[in-house]
């Protein structure tokens, strides 16, 4: 199975100005391609979209978009609430939930924005994995799969296969441990993890509140950009320039490169990202970066602050007999978390902000450059088949951006090449919190001089 051709947003918008192309149409197709894809979206709203792609080709057609973006189709991960629609989090427990009655902000923001809601997408049983396995409404395939099928990543599986298979060129996700770069990385997407407080989380259903995040997967780091602008009330026509990459400092973990534990291909992908931007002016420091080493080890040593935190929300869940219907291995990944002490907690709080302040500290201004993941996505069948792998190499598939959530730094994963199987790898490219907008310049940057090898 080989991802169908699709224009990211942008350009797919360029072509509704120049009456080259149709929301209507462009939505049609969307639908109909949801329909044969399997387990990508657990509900399509096909009355709410076409009444929304049919109000944006008539602006369209009067010269009065509502924004640069107005009329392109988009999927929403369904944590978000859409009115009408029940927000699942694909969980069994969850089906004859109400429906929603309102929108959940960033819904609304962007419909005010044009964009056409096309449904609600897969994922991971409370977006608690990062492979992105789901027994109750099936796993998405890896659209880049070899012979054997393979994980879309999680837990964003859905959004990020829905842009991956062609189906529509933006969709929302949210990230409380990698949740939106795993499955960029292994999709070939681009996937913008944002600051936890930069946008509204209301009508969101949470995992994690202190580490939660929301942000994009795309095609291109100019439709994270321009969503990222109206997700925040602004009203940009045009991307902005790519400005050159020479003087910006990027640091290579070099300890994290150098790891047994990433692949080949993954490491040799890097090497080559390295290369393409040392020859564009960027200047390189490769060696390594003790506050995120120190993130690492804390998270070793004294367990995963989310695992607390997504215990505490779902405890009378765990407690009921409804239990009896999660997946078991989310189940357990959640009772993992029970025994917790609470000594232990604040541990992980305070060490937290000291490492945010160590971090800002130690990269002066500097980009952090990882992998996204240390291996390419790995085959469905044995880890539906072995609890043990699944538990084993959904640790190894998180380990590489737990740091970045646990320090709130936003992160953007980029295509970085294929390995000999043609399996997609990614590059990460992270800041302290809060330094979002310069983080996604930057990468609009890196990825033009990834582009133009």
């Amino acid at each position: 199975m080989t991802p169908s051709p699709l224009l990211d947003a942008t350009a797919l918008a360029a072509e509704f100005a120049q009456r080259r192309n149709d929301p209507v149409q462009v939505l049609e197709q969307a639908l109909q391609q949801a329909e044969r894809t399997p387990h990508v979206f657990i509900a399509l709203s096909p009355t709410r979209a076409r009444r929304e792609a049919e109000a944006a080709a008539a602006r369209w057609r009067d010269g009065q978009p509502l924004s640069a973006l107005d009329g392109v189709p988009l999927a929403w991960k369904d944590l978000f609430d859409l009115a009408g629609s029940r927000t699942t989090a694909a969980a069994a427990v969850r089906r004859e939930i109400a429906p929603a009655l309102l929108d959940a902000h960033s819904v609304a923001q962007l419909s005010r924005a044009g964009l056409v809601s096309l449904g609600k997408t897969n994922l991971s049983e409370f977006a608690y994995s990062g492979l992105g396995l789901n027994p109750h409404f099936g796993t998405p395939l890896n659209p880049h799969s070899d012979a054997q099928p393979r994980v879309p990543g999680g837990s964003s599986s859905g959004s990020a296969v829905a842009v991956a298979a062609g189906i529509v060129p933006l969709a929302m996700g949210t990230d409380t441990a990698g949740s939106i770069r795993i499955p960029a990385a292994f999709n070939g997407l681009v996937g913008f993890r944002s600051s936890c407080r930069r946008y509204s989380r209301d009508g969101v259903f949470p995992l994690a509140r202190s580490l939660d995040s929301l942000g994009p997967l795309t095609r291109s780091v100019r439709d994270a950009w321009l969503l990222d602008e109206l997700l925040r009330g602004h009203d940009p026509r045009q991307s902005p320039p790519v400005r050159s990459l020479a003087g910006q400092r990027v640091w290579v973990e070099q300890t994290v490169l150098e790891d047994a534990r990433v692949e080949p291909a993954v490491r040799a992908n890097l090497r080559a990202a390295v290369e393409r931007l040392r020859s564009a002016g960027a200047l390189l420091e490769v060696r390594p970066l003790p506050a995120f080493q120190a993130s690492l080890q804390l998270i070793a040593d004294h367990g995963w602050l989310g695992a607390a935190e997504a215990f505490a929300l779902h405890q009378s869940l765990l407690d009921s007999p409804e239990a009896e219907h999660l997946d078991p291995r989310v189940r357990r990944r959640l009772e993992a978390a029970r025994a917790m002490p609470a000594s232990q907690l604040l541990k992980l709080y305070q060490a937290r902000r000291m490492l945010q302040q160590q971090l800002q500290a130690e990269l002066d201004g500097a980009l952090l450059l990882t992998p996204t993941v240390a291996h390419v996505a790995p085959p469905l069948a044995p880890l539906e088949a072995d609890d043990s792998l699944f538990a084993q190499t959904n640790l190894a598939t998180l380990r590489l951006t737990m740091p970045g959530s646990l320090l709130d730094m936003p992160g953007v994963s980029l295509p970085s090449g294929r390995d000999a199987q043609g399996l997609p790898t990614g590059v990460l490219l992270s800041l302290p919190q809060g330094e979002d907008a310069r983080l996604l310049r930057a990468a609009l940057s890196v990825e033009a001089a990834l582009l133009d090898s």
